[in-house]
C-alpha cells in the first residue's frame, strides 16, 4: 500500500491541476466560454473584476443553457486578477497601459467564427461595449451597456446598430447625469443622455421615444430609426451600481434591482438578429 501511495498522490495532484476546458488563450490573454451554438454572446466584466466573475454576477450560464447560445467572458489586463479595459478615457492599468482592446475583442470574434456577435458589459466592460460599437459594428449585431458611460471622443460606426441601455438612476459609480465619480472609479464620466443622443443620431432615430413603466425600470424606445435598428433606454428607478437582478459584484456593492437585465438583454437581442 505504501509503495501506490505516491503513485496515487501525482494522479490526485494531476485531476487537480488539469486545466478547465471552458478557458481559452489567445495570444496571452484568456477568455471562458459556455454553452454552443451559433449565437454568440460576449460579456465583458467590470473594473477589478475577471471573466468568472461576470459569469457568476449576471447569471448568463444558465441563460445560455436554456436559450441555446454561446455565453463568452474575457478577461482584461492587468499585473493581478483584478482586470481593466481600455475604454478610451477609462479604466486603470489597461487605459494607462494603451492596450489594445478593440483588437483584442476582433480577434476573440474572429476565433470564435460565430454567425452572430452580441456584445454587453457592466461598468468599465459597458463602456468597452460602447466603444466596441463605435468601432467594431461591422463585427457585432448589436450591444447592451449596463452602468457604464461612452468615454471615446468620437464615435462613427460604420453602420447603425441597435442598442440596449440599462442604467440607475442612483449610481454613484458612473453618475446618471454625468460628472465625477464618488466611488472607486476616478474621473468625470459623460451622462447617460449624451450616449444616448450619440446613438439615436448614429442610428438616424426620428420622433420622440416611446416611454412605458414597469415596477422600477422606466423604458423610453427609439424605434423610428434606420435599418430597423433600435435605441432603448431602461433607467432603473433607485438603482445604484449593479446588474439588475443579478448578484453584487463585490462585498459592499450596490444591491441589484428586481428586474432580469440578463433575460431582457437577450430578449432584445433575439429581436434585433438574435
Amino acid at each position: 500500500m505504501r509503495r501506490l501511495l505516491p503513485a496515487l498522490l501525482l494522479l490526485l495532484v494531476a485531476g487537480c491541476s488539469r486545466p478547465d476546458p471552458d478557458v481559452h488563450t489567445l495570444g496571452e490573454r484568456t477568455y471562458r466560454t459556455h454553452g454552443s451554438g451559433g449565437t454568440a454572446v460576449i460579456v465583458l466584466h467590470g473594473g477589478g473584476g475577471n471573466g468568472a466573475q461576470i459569469a457568476e454576477q449576471t447569471g448568463f450560464d444558465a441563460l445560455a443553457d436554456r436559450e441555446g447560445f454561446r455565453a463568452v467572458y474575457p478577461d482584461g489586463s492587468g499585473r493581478t486578477d483584478l482586470r481593466t479595459w481600455n475604454a478610451g478615457s477609462c479604466c486603470a492599468y489597461a487605459h494607462d497601459q494603451g492596450v489594445d482592446d478593440v483588437g483584442f475583442i476582433r480577434a476573440l470574434i474572429a476565433e470564435l467564427d460565430a454567425d452572430r456577435v452580441f456584445v454587453t458589459g457592466f461598468s468599465n466592460g459597458a463602456m468597452l461595449t460602447y466603444r466596441l460599437g463605435c468601432e467594431l459594428a461591422d463585427e457585432i449585431t448589436a450591444i447592451a451597456p449596463v452602468s457604464g458611460s461612452l468615454g471615446v471622443p468620437s464615435c462613427e460606426p460604420s453602420r447603425p446598430l441597435p442598442v440596449y441601455v440599462i442604467h440607475g438612476d442612483a449610481d454613484q459609480v458612473v453618475p446618471y447625469a454625468g460628472g465625477k465619480s464618488a466611488k472607486r472609479v476616478a474621473g468625470s464620466h459623460p451622462s447617460v443622455g449624451y450616449a444616448v443622443g450619440v446613438w439615436t443620431g448614429v442610428d438616424r432615430c426620428t420622433g420622440a421615444p416611446v416611454r412605458s413603466v414597469s415596477g422600477v425600470v422606466v423604458s423610453d424606445r427609439y424605434t423610428s430609426c434606420a435599418s430597423g435598428t433600435e435605441v432603448r433606454l431602461d433607467t432603473i428607478t433607485g438603482g445604484g451600481h449593479a446588474w439588475p437582478g443579478g448578484v453584487p459584484g463585490r462585498r459592499g456593492a450596490d444591491q441589484p434591482a428586481d428586474f432580469d437585465a440578463s433575460a431582457a438583454i437577450w430578449a432584445f437581442f433575439t429581436t434585433h438578429g438574435g
